[in-house]
């Protein structure tokens, strides 16, 4: 198995369960949090956080973007009310 595939598999494990309620989506080193209230948002966030830390992955803040109302990710435009394909 690739790294890029072994990579995905780790974090899948690490977050399924947050995939599985659509709160989360991760593709190899991506990670998007999307949910309908802030205060969730915020707990999602933390839980993510906290999980890549007890992995002893960690998250480069500097790079990343937090509490966008809409994002780019894998080339499509992610809006509350809709994604598009860019």
């Amino acid at each position: 198995m690739n790294s890029l595939a072994m990579f995905q598999t780790i974090m899948d494990e690490i977050l399924w369960d947050l995939i599985n309620t659509g709160k989360v989506a991760s593709f190899i080193d991506n990670i998007i949090v999307g949910t309908e209230e802030k205060e969730d948002h915020n707990e999602v966030v933390e839980e993510v956080v906290k999980r890549l830390a007890e992995n002893n992955l960690y998250v480069e803040l500097e790079k990343y973007k937090w509490k966008f109302r809409e994002v780019k990710f894998l080339r499509v435009m992610i809006r509350l009310e809709r994604m598009k394909m860019e």
